[in-house]
């Protein structure tokens, strides 16, 4: 019954590229193809994200603006190591997409192990420091003591599970590479209502668990985190997926960890580029009010929900184009990624035109402190889904191939040529900023239409670089020379 369940269901769902097919916006066999990969990574990616709405929402609910901004900077912080283990899974899916193209399953499978073990060198530093350092950290970004103290509390418990959030982000990402996108949804279809659960019951304190506020928002998702870690290490041990993980004998082999490394670093480069590159903005946010913070975070949430079909087409894009240039056939690599970008547009732009129609009721939903503020914040984060779609979609493309260094370039000139330029010039005139000693006043009063406009020329510079990078071809170059591992025996 539940076979019959699915099957109707994937059927209904096949209806969408049929008809993108029928109005000729997308060719109907790759459209289908992949739609079907990027579907398991919308559902997701989607409770992910819903799940940090709701710990906003609730949060919001249970403590107010101060509480709502403690929890967006503290989660800032915890976007620097899930950067490193989006950037580390995504030279995982890289480099096992292109082992399973060539049909070398005995490499795809030690490179699963190989990214296990590169995760725990990068994992555990990050926890311990950010144990000690928790409080200073979020004081470098407000001088408002209880958005500190919540910052603190949320910080130092959520990074208690940044090893196993690694290990879930790299199995996930592992077993996409082999074309299983179906196995990390339904993970993720246990532990994220756990999750959300969890979080509700240790938020407000029911059913005879403590009242734990913002503390309870991150034992919640630490918990859950353990569990996906946990789950994913038996399914990856059991040996009935594409991939498997061997504990057993060779644990290192240095060409393969370089490749995984070489792909990721300017990955990692892009996250944490755009991740202290928010520091600053949200310092100037900060100076601008409270409630200007509280409403972007929550503006930002519901985006990043709606946004949630970008990143299935980006890992769909990661595996077509990985596959087909692991198997020698560029052409079709290159005409997947297009095609996956074109039904990727389509989808993106009719979810944000229902956000930014229904701004408004999702704003009061949250009890927010200033309704119509956040309701502009979505509509302005609305309006750039359309860059957002084209970046990440041909970033995953990109990736596929092994060519990750524009994606950076591109990261780099939205955040710190574009975004941050702008957003100073949000600042009141005449307030001083203090850089290694020196004082500058960057401000000319721009106010909230330069916050508005240093987020949409972000969005779309990234989108113009990955476009004209993806439509030159040149990665296909790179694609060529990329050489992965020479035994893993």
């Amino acid at each position: 019954m539940l076979a019959t369940l699915r099957t109707r269901t994937r059927a209904l769902l096949m209806l969408f590229p049929a008809l993108l097919a029928r109005l000729g916006i997308v060719d109907k066999k790759k459209g289908e193809e992949a739609f079907d990969l990027a579907v398991p990574v919308m559902v997701t990616g989607g409770m992910r994200t819903l799940l940090r709405v709701a710990d906003f929402l609730m949060v919001s609910l249970a403590l107010g603006a101060e509480a709502v901004a403690g929890l967006e900077l503290g989660f800032q912080y915890y976007f620097i190591p899930f950067g490193l283990s989006l950037a580390l899974s995504s030279g995982t899916i890289s480099v096992i997409s292109r082992f399973k193209g060539a049909d070398d399953h005995a490499k795809a499978d030690f490179a699963v192990k190989q990214s296990l073990w590169i995760a725990i060198l990068l994992a555990v530093p990050i926890t311990v420091f950010t144990w000690f350092y928790a409080e200073p950290l979020i004081a470098i970004l407000t001088n408002d003591p209880d958005t500190i103290g919540y910052g603190a509390i949320y910080l130092k418990i959520i990074m208690l599970s940044v090893s196993f959030r690694f290990w879930s982000m790299i199995a996930a990402r592992a077993l996409a590479g082999s074309g299983d996108t179906r196995t990390p949804m339904y993970v993720r279809l246990l532990t994220l209502p756990t999750n959300v659960a969890l979080n509700a019951l240790l938020i407000f304190g029911l059913l005879g668990f403590p009242k734990l506020g913002v503390a309870g928002a991150a034992w919640g998702s630490a918990a859950a985190n353990t569990l996906a870690g946990v789950i994913f290490f038996g399914l990856l041990l059991s040996g009935r997926y594409s991939v498997q993980l061997r504990l057993g004998g060779k644990q290192w082999d240095t060409s393969i960890a370089r490749e995984i490394v070489r792909v990721g670093l300017p990955l990692a480069g892009t996250r944490l580029s755009r991740t202290f590159g928010r520091f600053p903005f949200l310092f100037i946010l900060g100076v601008l009010g409270t409630e200007v913070l509280a409403a972007y975070a929550i503006g930002r949430r519901v985006m990043l929900l709606a946004l949630m079909p970008a990143w299935g087409y980006s890992t769909a894009a990661s595996t077509l184009v990985g596959q087909y240039v692991g198997s020698g056939e560029e052409d079709e690599a290159a005409d997947y990624g297009w095609q996956t970008l074109r039904i990727a547009l389509a989808t993106q732009l009719l979810i944000a035109v229902g956000v930014i129609v229904f701004a408004r009721p999702i704003a009061s939903a949250f009890d927010a402190t200033n309704v119509d503020l956040t309701v502009t914040f979505v509509r302005v984060f609305g309006v750039g889904v359309a860059g957002f779609s084209i970046s990440r979609t041909l970033r995953g493309g990109l990736r596929g191939a092994g060519d990750t260094s524009w994606p950076f370039y591109g990261g780099m000139l939205g955040t710190y040529v574009v975004r941050l330029p702008i957003a100073f010039a949000a600042l009141p005139v005449g307030f001083g900023v203090t850089v290694l000693g020196v004082t500058v006043a960057p401000g000319l009063g721009w106010g909230l239409a330069g916050i508005f406009a240093a987020i949409l020329a972000d969005m779309y510079a990234r989108a113009v670089v990955n476009g004209v990078r993806y439509w030159s071809g040149a990665w296909k170059a790179v694609a060529r020379r990329s050489e992965v591992g020479a035994s893993a025996d």
